[in-house]
Formats: C-alpha cells, sequence, structure tokens
C-alpha cells in the first residue's frame, strides 16, 4: 500500500521544523515515515506535552513456538524486534530516549510500556538520563495468550513507567479528578484490568491476518491520555506502529506526533486517524479539581447582584433562617459571622461549608448558594475566552 501524500517524510526537509507565527506547527497531527531518533532532530526543542512509547520488547525468542495441537503461535519474531545483544538494545534504548528528552517540556512527562524482557533496562536508562519515576502501572490482560509451553507462569501482563522530566519536575499534568470519576469516585489504582486487542479493532492485513503483533488496544492509551494530558497537548509516540496513540488522542481533542519506520504500518494508521471523529470541544476538558479554580468570596455574589442585602437564606430543611448584610455576613439570631460560621454555629459544630449549607429560593425552590459561586466562575471562564 502506498504511503499517503499526507505522510510526508520528515526528511523531506533540511531545515528543522519551526512553525510560523500564528501558524499551526506543520509537524502537528502528522505520521513521519523514518528512523525515531533521526526524525525526533527535526522536531522543535520542548515542544512536546507527553509521549507514549512503545518499543521493541527484545523478546530473545529462540525458534518457534506451537501450540499443543502442533499449529504456530504468531508470536513477535519480526526484525525490528530483534537486537545482538543486551549491550545493543540499551545503546538504542538511550538513543531513543535522550531523542525525546530534548523535545519533551519542562513539566511533559512520558509513558514507556515493556515487559519483564526490557521494561526493567529501560528503566534503569530513563533513571541514568534524569528521569524521575512517578508510577508503574500495571497492565493486567484480561484475556492474555496462555503459556503453551507449560515451563514458566502465563505471561498476564505488560508494565508501564510513568516519569516526569526530572525530579524538580512538579507542574506536571495529573488528572487526579478526572481519573476519580471515571473510576467511579475512587482513586485511580495502578492495576488496570484490560483486554488485549482483538476483534473489529485489531487491523488486519490483505490476507486477513493481524497487521501488527503487538497492537494496543485504544482503552489502553484512553486511559494514560485522559489521565496525563489536556486537550490541545502535543502527544508524542515515537514507535507508533498501526497508530493506536493517535488516533485515541484524536478522538480526545489532542494534537499528536507519530513516527513510525516501517511504511506498511504508516500507511494503515494514517488510514485508521483520517477515520476518527474527534470528540466535541466542551467534552473533552477534563473535570477541575476545586483547589484549582479561582476563589469566590461571598461578598462577590452580592457585588454581581445574585443576592441583595437583606435577603434571606436558609438550610435546605428550613430549619434556620439568616439574614444576608451587606458586607458579606450573615445574621443570626443576634449573632453575625461568616456565611460558614454561622452555618456552624446553627448547627453547633466546629467547621460548616456555607456554600452547600445554606439555601435561597428561587422560582419556589431552594437551591444552594454554590450554583451562584458557580455562575460567577462562568463568568470569569467567559471573559477569559
Amino acid at each position: 500500500m502506498a504511503v499517503p501524500r499526507r505522510q510526508t517524510s520528515v526528511f523531506a526537509s533540511g531545515s528543522r521544523l519551526e512553525p510560523a507565527v500564528g501558524v499551526k506547527a506543520e509537524w502537528l497531527d502528522q505520521i513521519f515515515v523514518g528512523d525515531c531518533v533521526a526524525a525526533l532532530e527535526k522536531l522543535p526543542k520542548q515542544s512536546v506535552d507527553v509521549i507514549f512509547a512503545d518499543p521493541p520488547y527484545n523478546l530473545q525468542l529462540g525458534g518457534d513456538l506451537t501450540r499443543p495441537d502442533q499449529s504456530k503461535v504468531d508470536a513477535v519474531d519480526d526484525e525490528w524486534d530483534q537486537f545482538e545483544s543486551f549491550e545493543a538494545y540499551d545503546a538504542f534504548t538511550r538513543a531513543w530516549l535522550l531523542a525525546c528528552r530534548r523535545v519533551l517540556k519542562p513539566n511533559g512527562t512520558i509513558w514507556v510500556i515493556g515487559s519483564y524482557h526490557n521494561i526493567f533496562r529501560v528503566g534503569s536508562v530513563m533513571q541514568d538520563l534524569g528521569f524521575w519515576m512517578l508510577n508503574d502501572i500495571v497492565w493486567r490482560k484480561a484475556n492474555p495468550m496462555p503459556n503453551f509451553r507449560g515451563k514458566r507462569f502465563t505471561n498476564a501482563h505488560e508494565t508501564m513507567i510513568w516519569a516526569s522530566k526530572s525530579k524538580d519536575a512538579k507542574s506536571y499534568t495529573f488528572n487526579y479528578e478526572a481519573m476519580k470519576a471515571f473510576n467511579d469516585d475512587l482513586q485511580m489504582r495502578s492495576d488496570w484490568m484490560l483486554p488485549i486487542c482483538t476483534g473489529h479493532e485489531r487491523l488486519k492485513d490483505e490476507r486477513g491476518a493481524k497487521l501488527h503483533p503487538t497492537q494496543k488496544p485504544e482503552a489502553l492509551l484512553y486511559r494514560v491520555l485522559l489521565s496525563s494530558t489536556n486537550a490541545g497537548d502535543v502527544v508524542l509516540d515515537p514507535f507508533l506502529g498501526t497508530g493506536t496513540t493517535a488516533a485515541v488522542a484524536k478522538r480526545l481533542g489532542r494534537h499528536f506526533v507519530g513516527i513510525e519506520r516501517d511504511r506498511t504500518y504508516a500507511a494503515h494508521a494514517r488510514e485508521r486517524v483520517d477515520a476518527v471523529e474527534p470528540a466535541p470541544d466542551h467534552v473533552v476538558h477534563p473535570v477541575t479539581p476545586k483547589r484549582a479554580e479561582p476563589r469566590i468570596p461571598f461578598g462577590t455574589l452580592l457585588e454581581s447582584g445574585l443576592i441583595a442585602p437583606g435577603e434571606r437564606l436558609t438550610d435546605a430543611r428550613r430549619r434556620y433562617v439568616a439574614e444576608v448584610r451587606a458586607d458579606g455576613s450573615l445574621a443570626v439570631s443576634g449573632e453575625v459571622g461568616s456565611i460558614h460560621r454561622m452555618g456552624a454555629r446553627v448547627q453547633g459544630l466546629d467547621a460548616c461549608n456555607g456554600w452547600t449549607f445554606w439555601h435561597m429560593e428561587v422560582g419556589g425552590a431552594l437551591q444552594p448558594i454554590d450554583v451562584l459561586r458557580g455562575e460567577i466562575r462562568r463568568r470569569i471562564g467567559t471573559m477569559g475566552a
């Protein structure tokens, strides 16, 4: 299959791919064919927010792998996964990680996935180069390939290393609240149970055989990008394969850059990505943690006219009544204090969130005054847009 015209090789130009002012960078949302290290040298320094790397695993397979019925297993025996020695693999790993490190932003992060054959060697090189480990994520495969020889445990997981560029990088993206909401209000753990790539998602060649032996499921990349990127971020995959990272990035409203040395894989990846429909802009922004939202004092509601001095507030069960004063304090039974203090006072508690405790009547129904605070925040967001 010929490579589509849009998949222009990064080697076509001798200059670095710098965008003109006010113009979308020409290297964004592209798939480049070629060696990843050489291709990465053409990208601008510190231009990428997140990297997902699925490098060769160096499986060291000796001979064909067969099932009990003697049928051959379609295992990873491609030339790109073979290295002369561990030293050769380590040199290769160091080269591509250095190239990735140059294009990664100071607050960017990198994900590397591997098996027991290579992930420990990769992790050691990463630490030698200054990357700082944030997590190791265990991808537990819901449907792993059986161990046909019966000589070892079934390999039912792969490991992902998630790392920042350095130990001093504190402002990297982690969408904690989004991942908690994604996981039914439970903290997301570091062991992810997901199926391997099968069914309609698995790309096939003209003979009906799987196109790529290690195609990753989109569910895995969905979780990776949802957790560590924001809409509009640039996601790089230096070993793109059949394009899973790029496809998910596009669907989630992220930019992508893919590098793949095999022209057949690259062509299928471009075809796959072109067919992706991005999600609407307004649904791809993660849940904003409360601490990241602008602080809104209660007095702002009076300034904006959403509440008037003299207005009366009550709790959700209409047990207590407070009068709003011009300075933003509340008066209850001769005592005056903030919305939080007076909420705690009437309940006999040490503390209270006045925003959710106090309500006002609107159209015959009670609503918490926190709704009005949300309206102020929306106005601020609109002014900043």
